[in-house]
């Protein structure tokens, strides 16, 4: 059987994908990322690294340490001091070596990502961006360093051989399918990655979870971005782009001005609530302008769009689209996947058309292409 490194979280999801890689006679090598902002320190790098007691036998270059157990008050997602001691005790459970690796300034690079991306008028997915630069990026690295043949996570989708290549497809979980947040991984890690979780439904991970009398059976899933820890993206935005001010105007689509904001990154497309401008009747933020810092706000109708273009696009198929195909579209994460003809342009660029208009088309988001079940590939959104 395989050396498999397993990224965990300290959440369900990767903790029973730990269990069933075991029981398929894996050697499974736990891995726990830090780079949460403003988390307690709960790793150490190779420098100053202690043995926490697990199972040997993955060399002396990764960082080994004893956790600390360590409870915040503010749940900031998947990287914590408490998700990390969690971890821990899965891996002791299994019998399995764990390791953390700091990825603070790695990481920052997605906190560079996501402010900029705010204070341009767009809408970011850190999410996906820390999928394709860590997760299967910096931890296929660590892999190598420990000669570990796989990567795996805990995200509800599933790798499939189809016509001699392996093709990323949906979840059977449709409620928890995560494939919309892969599509940007390079193609040649496909052969190289594990999903374990994919060919289940989340209540089966559960009760699997409980079954075997891991603690994190009843955890709940992490809902806000890892180093926001305030919850306040527009406030992270700020302190991060200290100096930078991008107070404006609302306006409505026919140009008449109704009030005025304190910054473009507390906004996004399709946005309703919160908005801090009350009109007498419902509003929803149709455009963000960076060039004058106005929020465009308009009727529900006005959200709606049958035409998007997408760049920095990657493709995990040789299916052609150079020419116009079929297919689905989707254009966020939480969003249906809707009928469309989508083609990849002379420049890079992907054009969707859908058969029926989207609304809330957000520039940054991503828009990932699928035949029936399965991950084209995709491109962020201008």
């Amino acid at each position: 059987m395989a050396r498999v490194v397993l990224a965990m979280s300290g959440g369900v999801d990767s903790s029973v994908a730990a269990h069933l890689l075991t029981e398929a006679g894996h050697q499974v090598i736990g891995v726990f990322m830090r780079h949460g902002e403003q988390s307690p320190a709960v790793c150490s790098t190779a420098s100053d690294a202690e043995s926490h007691g697990g199972q040997s036998g993955v060399g002396d270059d990764p960082a080994r340490l004893q956790l600390p157990i360590v409870r915040l008050d503010h749940k900031q997602g998947c990287c914590t001091a408490a998700d990390a001691e969690d971890a821990r005790r899965v891996a002791d459970r299994l019998s399995i070596p764990f390791y953390a690796i700091d990825l603070n300034e790695e990481f920052g690079r997605i906190m560079d990502y996501f402010t900029a991306e705010y204070v341009s008028g767009r809408t970011p997915n850190p999410c996906v961006q820390c999928n394709n630069w860590i997760k299967f990026g910096k931890l296929f690295d660590y892999a190598d360093s420990v000669g570990a043949e796989y990567v795996a996570t805990g995200h509800y989708a599933r790798l499939v051989r189809r016509v001699g290549e392996v093709a990323l497809v949906r979840g059977i979980d449709d409620a928890k399918d995560q494939s919309y947040v892969l599509f940007g991984i390079e193609r040649q890690y496909l052969e190289r990655m594990m999903l374990p979780v994919g060919d289940y439904r989340k209540p089966q991970i559960r009760e699997l979870a409980a079954k075997v009398g891991m603690n994190v059976a009843e955890k709940k899933d992490s809902q806000e971005i890892c180093f926001v820890t305030s919850g306040r993206y527009d406030e992270f935005v700020k302190r991060r782009r200290e100096g930078t001010s991008t107070p404006g105007e609302f306006v409505t689509t026919s140009g008449e001005v109704v009030g005025k904001h304190e910054g473009i990154e507390g906004f996004t497309v399709g946005q309703r609530k919160g908005l801090g401008v009350a009109l007498g009747e419902r509003k929803f933020v149709v455009r963000i302008e960076p060039d004058t810092n106005r929020v465009v706000l308009g009727d529900r109708e006005e959200l709606g769009r049958r035409e998007l273009t997408a760049a920095e696009c990657n493709w995990l198929t040789d299916v052609a689209i150079d020419e116009p195909i079929r297919g689905l579209a989707q254009i966020r994460y939480n969003a249906s996947a809707a009928s469309a003809e989508f083609t990849r342009r002379t420049d890079g660029r992907l054009s969707v058309v859908f058969d029926e208009p989207q609304f809330a088309v957000a520039p940054g988001q991503a828009v990932v292409c699928y035949e029936r079940d399965r991950v084209l590939g995709g491109g962020w959104i201008d």
